[in-house]
């Protein structure tokens, strides 16, 4: 049978409010399954926004009035999944934990909403998201199917420099691959959140559960992110797909920009995030490459009925098959691992391939 798939990436922006950015990912999503996409991709921090710029009045030493509101607005704009502040794992995707007295689930509904667009679209989703447990933000993502919904969800375990004022680390058994079929080819997805695919340990941790999607939605937008990603598709013989918001100063929340200097202020169209979402196959070679300045809620808002690349959802049709192709001469996690003389443990994680 054939393992040809029709994927793609959103270069997308968190909007003004939780439920406008869900609405756009419908839209978005409902556009993608015209085009025959069976799997999308959008960016860090999709949902609840990533704080760019943002110093929470914070100083070493030091915490100012200002920063604290800062926080509690970026609280709020968060995501309630209805997980736990350790991680409920498998509890928590199989809808095993209790839920309050007159209710029939946990959270505020974004878990539900996502999953009902998944199986109305029968597209796959992939999102990154803010997500509060108890008194505290992680950066997350979470894997949506479009028959089984909810089936896995990821926290970010070393957040990345002033990351760490506002988020709290995730365990590195969220790493855990999922497996599904989408259209008759059979997917072993795993997903590193930004900066975590500059961790040789933790890319190894993935590959080694013999994936052949690598999804990496990011926050950088650095010339320098595609040869990182070109790296992983080579070095993993596993196509990659890396989804990055594409902003401007003045996109960002009142509650940033009310406290920002004048001088950051004085250019409120200049990009802050320039994009660059992209798609790599496992060669290493750019299948569809990065895009910069356009986003595609920018065509949502002017009434755009055909979004395309040019604003700024990538589409390509993959063959996963190219995969193995790849490990005639190079298979990280099997024949050219040399475990008999290196070894990998993850506290928590089996690294074993996952069972279909």
């Amino acid at each position: 049978m054939s393992q040809i798939l029709t994927v793609a990436v959103a270069q997308a922006r968190t909007l003004s409010s939780l439920s406008a950015t869900l609405a756009a990912l419908k839209s978005i999503t409902e556009h993608a399954a015209s085009k025959g996409v069976k799997l999308l991709l959008f960016p860090e921090a999709y949902l609840g926004g990533y704080p760019r710029t943002c110093d929470f009045g914070t100083a070493v030493g030091a915490r100012s009035p200002h920063g604290r509101e800062q926080f509690l607005q970026y609280f709020k704009s968060a995501v309630d999944l209805g997980d736990t502040p350790a991680g409920a794992g498998d509890d928590w995707v199989d809808r095993k934990l209790p839920v309050a007295k007159g209710s029939d689930r946990r959270g505020d509904g974004t878990r539900e909403f996502i999953e009902q667009v998944s199986r109305e679209t029968g597209v796959f989703i992939a999102t990154g998201l803010i997500e509060r447990a108890g008194g505290t933000l992680y950066c997350s993502a979470v894997y949506v199917d479009p028959t089984s919904g909810v089936v896995g969800k990821r926290r970010k375990v070393m957040p990345t420099a002033s990351e760490r004022l506002v988020w709290g680390q995730g365990s590195a058994s969220t790493l855990k691959a999922i497996t599904t079929e989408l259209n008759g080819v059979k997917l072993t997805i795993g997903l590193a959140i930004c900066w975590e695919s500059f961790m040789p340990m933790l890319r190894q941790s993935l590959y080694s559960q013999n994936i052949n999607i690598y999804l990496a939605p990011t926050a950088d937008s650095r010339d320098t992110w595609l040869p990182l990603m070109r790296t992983i598709g080579g070095e993993g013989r596993t196509f990659v797909l890396s989804a990055n918001q594409c902003v401007r100063y003045n996109e960002l929340p009142s509650w940033i920009t009310d406290y920002a200097n004048p001088g950051d202020k004085a250019d409120g169209e200049r990009y802050i995030s320039r994009g660059g979402s992209c798609i790599v196959g496992p060669l290493g070679e750019v299948v569809a490459d990065p895009v910069w300045e356009t986003c595609v809620d920018d065509a949502l808002e002017s009434g755009s009925s055909d979004l395309s690349r040019k604003d700024g959802l990538l589409i390509h049709e993959i063959d996963l098959e190219d995969c193995e192709r790849g490990r005639l001469d190079l298979d990280v996690a099997g024949s050219y691992s040399r475990n008999d003389a290196f070894k990998l443990t993850v506290e928590g994680l089996d690294l074993n391939p996952p069972p279909f």
